[in-house]
């Protein structure tokens, strides 16, 4: 199914405009998208865990915990809105919760096993709505969105995330 833009703020195109046309299911960009993104970690020397491309930058670590914190943002809203729940949700000051994310004293590997159990269940609750549900619409942040733009969201955040992890940490 097409997302319309009628279904998440223009902000979010950015995230979810370059997937609108793609042939896989959600379910299924969230596979491959998360796939190249753990081969990526992987990939990297030790030394690079926590560079920072410039003064005031995310390190690797704090930029990967940022995706998986606002992977499980979308998830629970994704549910809320999904089972009709009309209340507006709050939005998320995502440099407070890197400031006491403490992802730097963690090893990359345990970020790594997160970012995987977070996205199998991403999946496994994209993979549970039937289509009616998916288009559902409630509020986050301020703005209307639908339960099937959160979930081209969820892989569209990652993969923005990776862009920049190619382009300035590599």
């Amino acid at each position: 199914m097409k997302i319309n833009e009628n279904e998440y703020h223009p902000y979010f195109e950015t995230y979810i405009g370059p997937l609108a046309d793609r042939e896989e299911s959600i379910t299924e960009l969230m596979e491959i998208s998360a796939q190249s993104f753990v081969e990526l970690l992987l990939s990297l020397p030790e030394e690079k865990e926590e560079y920072r491309y410039a003064e005031g930058k995310w390190t690797i670590k704090e930029l990967l915990l940022h995706v998986i914190d606002t992977e499980r943002i979308f998830q629970y809203r994704a549910l809320r809105i999904g089972r009709n729940d009309n209340t507006e949700l709050q939005g998320f000051d995502q440099d407070e919760f890197n400031e006491y994310a403490e992802a730097n004293k963690r090893s990359l590997q345990s970020l790594i096993d997160e970012f995987i159990a977070v996205r199998q269940a991403s999946i496994t609750l994209f993979g549970s709505f039937s289509d009616e549900a998916m288009l559902r619409m409630g509020k986050a942040s301020g703005n209307m969105i639908s339960v099937r733009a959160l979930g081209y969201l969820t892989s569209g955040h990652q993969m923005h995330h990776q862009r920049v992890f190619e382009e300035r940490y590599l």
